[in-house]
């Protein structure tokens, strides 16, 4: 094998980023668009439109979601452990929400009432709205620490509570993510719609872009000063995974630590405000196409901070600080990681071949006259 137990695993810390990051733009942008169909769609037609708009794709952007929960549960057990103990009520209601986008989509058009059609509306709104928020949520918890621990049995024992989840520091980082997705969709839209659309979409990625930055400088200013963590003893990166084995302490300010020692990292945050300030310029001047690029370039840099600012953090306990759960403690054995890098290395440049060869062919604008003429299998 070329590559040993150490390599693996920040291999595997990457791919999960990557896998996260995959989501966020493509899952992201139908999240987006179904949280703004009441407020763009003036009418039944501008809403069938919009639906359509992602209505092809929406299925395939899901697989992105379901392939990080699974490298999650089978590159870091212990994590996905401890992530389904601790945000057990914050993921059900997540998976009741996502309930509502299948059936959403496939019924909306079966009758013609006002009012049917108007619940499915509201229905694909909450399955786009609570997603965004909550993963948003969870990424602020994780920064903050989340109170679990381990027993000399390795049982898991979580502390903490739902409401507890509801913190402002995990809102603001829940805004954040909210904000970007619905500017993502907005950019979307932009691409695959005209007319009085198509303008909305303009001031929609205006609003929302700027509202992501200012929240996500908050935020940064807000995680200087709260407690970050920090390994204090040696680092057994090549062996066994054993999250007891290693003390940990907390302070002011560590979560910035990684950018002290590397100041090259600040380019990622940095890209983050650049890309965003493009994205709101391309679409003003009708460039939607870039802005895409460019906005997804301001979602990988947002989700890549959190990500280096954690480092090499999984998820850090606020109860039991030694039982905060790393990149050299929480990854399954090097056999597993193993077969599980050459499976990846086979299928996932099949699955980026499909999803471009899937956008490329449905590029196309959605119009009315689309909508009407393709009227028994249009949404």
């Amino acid at each position: 094998m070329i590559f040993d137990y150490e390599t693996l695993r920040l291999i595997w810390w990457a791919l999960l980023g990557a896998l996260l990051i995959g989501f966020a733009i493509t899952g992201g942008f139908d999240l987006g668009v179904a949280i703004l169909l009441p407020f763009l769609g003036k009418n039944d037609t501008e809403r069938r439109i919009i639906i359509n708009s992602v209505g092809a794709t929406w299925e395939g952007n899901q697989v992105w979601l379901v392939t990080a929960g699974g490298a999650l549960f089978a590159a870091w057990p212990l994590a996905y452990s401890v992530a389904f103990s601790g945000f057990y009520f914050a993921l059900l209601l997540t998976l009741f929400a996502l309930f509502l986008r299948p059936i959403g989509f496939d019924y909306r058009s079966k009758l013609p009432s006002p009012s049917w059609r108007k619940n499915w509306d509201i229905a694909l709104f909450i399955g786009g709205l609570v997603p965004s928020l909550i993963f948003g949520v969870a990424f602020g918890n994780l920064l903050e620490g989340v109170p679990f621990h381990f027993d000399n049995d390795m049982r898991i024992f979580y502390t903490g509570s739902f409401w507890a989840l509801l913190n402002p520091f995990a809102i603001a980082a829940g805004l954040v993510s909210l904000g970007m997705l619905i500017m993502h969709g907005a950019v979307y839209l932009q691409i695959k719609t005209e007319g009085s659309i198509n303008q909305a979409c303009k001031t929609t990625v205006t609003l929302f872009g700027f509202i992501t930055l200012i929240v996500f400088a908050l935020a940064g200013i807000w995680i200087a000063n709260i407690d970050g963590y920090e390994i204090t003893s040696a680092i057994a990166a090549n062996t066994y995974s054993n999250p007891l084995a290693k003390t940990v302490s907390k302070a002011s300010g560590l979560w910035l630590a990684n950018y002290g020692h590397c100041p090259l990292l600040w380019i990622i945050p940095a890209l983050a405000f650049l890309t965003g300030i493009a994205t709101v310029l391309l679409s003003r001047l009708n460039r939607p196409g870039l802005a895409f690029i460019t906005s997804s370039l301001m979602l990988a840099s947002i989700i890549l901070t959190a990500g280096v600012s954690m480092f090499p953090f999984l998820i850090p306990s606020s109860s039991d600080l030694n039982s905060s759960l790393t990149v050299w403690d929480a990854s399954s054995s090097l056999g597993t990681l193993k077969i599980m890098f050459w499976v990846t290395l086979i299928f996932l440049p099949i699955v980026l071949s499909y999803t471009t060869w899937a956008f490329r062919v449905l590029r196309g604008k959605v119009t009315a006259e689309h909508i009407h003429q393709n009227d028994h299998t249009a949404y």
